[in-house]
């Protein structure tokens, strides 16, 4: 039994053997036959001419600057960045315009808002900077001496008066005769002042439900004195009286923020109110919040500057009304109406 487990093991090695040989030849073969091309291809290559070409070395002055550009800090050698006594951080909040603490301008790639820009910068925010905003906290300085007693403040929600159980632990109730609570007016200060914050645009067209052209010159109009492209407004709720249904559409409506609002205002108050003729003054049409809400007919809509100068363009008696939302950061109307008047608007001395 033995010797038949030791045949097949010894014939398996012989073959190995024997199989190992000609390949040994074929290989040998192979390399001698690649040395001998290599061999004729060198001989080829030295009956070509070879060209050098001698790069001149890099002028002294380059080098040196190449030598004093600051090089990114790698892993190894941030110790020695962390190591190093000062280094700018640009603060957090900002605290006002006359905080001795200021952050970089927002066009500083340091500054933590950072946005390019600005590309324009309106006059009238210029003035307002330099000349309105220290205006109105000398107009609106209240002295106080040290000591004073706080002044109580009036009562904004009222108790629940009575003996019932139901009393302990309530909320308190709103107030009288109002169902939202109104803005507590702040005092003015340093980091408190009063600025347009946005304008809203808002034209309502409802013979636009059976002509649609009219709306295409409403969104024309607005966009025109905006420079943005307004959006499409739909009637919520129908009204059979005013044949009106669910979903028309009936006006546009556009908002503009910060460089543009203030722009749209100069506008306004320098190039369109005083061109309306026998015009008493603005009416102060406040909501309570320091926002104040004006409304142009379709005559008065024709002298903006816009429109104006390309009145042939509209058809005629199809340039609709418009009702303007000056949105202000004031805490209350008479802040509000100082802040305007400051910016020139005209009120009606009544």
């Amino acid at each position: 039994m033995s010797a038949l487990r030791e045949g097949p093991r010894v014939a398996r090695q012989i073959s190995q053997r024997t199989s190992r040989l000609p390949l040994v030849s074929t290989c040998a073969r192979k390399f001698t036959s690649s040395s001998a091309t290599w061999s004729s291809v060198e001989a080829n290559l030295a009956d070509l001419e070879t060209t050098t070409t001698n790069v001149p070395p890099p002028d002294e002055k380059v080098i040196e600057a190449f030598n004093n550009v600051e090089r990114v800090p790698d892993v190894a050698s941030r110790k020695q960045v962390r190591q190093i006594p000062y280094q700018y951080h640009p603060p957090k909040y900002d605290r006002g315009p006359l905080h001795p603490v200021q952050g970089p301008a927002r066009s500083d790639p340091v500054a933590r808002n950072f946005m390019p820009g600005p590309f324009n910068l309106p006059r009238l925010k210029q003035t307002y900077d330099h000349t309105i905003s220290s205006d109105l906290l000398t107009l609106a300085y209240l002295h106080k001496p040290p000591g004073t007693p706080k002044a109580p403040e009036r009562e904004r929600l009222r108790k629940w008066v009575g003996d019932s159980p139901y009393f302990e632990n309530r909320p308190l109730r709103g107030p009288r005769g109002a169902a939202n609570l109104p803005l507590l007016e702040k005092e003015i200060n340093f980091n408190n002042i009063p600025q347009i914050h946005a304008v809203h645009l808002n034209c309502f067209v409802p013979k636009a439900i059976k002509d649609y052209d009219l709306l295409y010159v409403a969104r024309a109009v607005l966009q025109s004195i905006s420079g943005r492209v307004p959006r499409v407004t739909w009637i919520k709720t129908g009204v059979a009286q005013w044949k009106t249904k669910d979903g028309d559409n009936s006006g546009c409506k556009v908002t503009i923020f910060g460089d543009q609002a203030i722009e749209f205002v100069d506008k306004l108050v320098n190039l369109v109110l005083p061109k309306i003729k026998d015009w008493p003054g603005l009416k102060a049409g406040f909501d309570g919040s320091g926002n104040l809400s004006l409304g142009f007919s379709p005559t008065e809509m024709a002298l903006f500057p816009e429109i104006e100068s390309s009145f042939d363009m509209y058809p005629q008696k199809t340039i609709p009304g418009c009702h303007f939302v000056l949105e202000t950061t004031a805490t209350s109307d008479r802040q509000a109406q100082l802040l305007l008047r400051a910016l020139g608007v005209p009120f009606k001395d009544e």
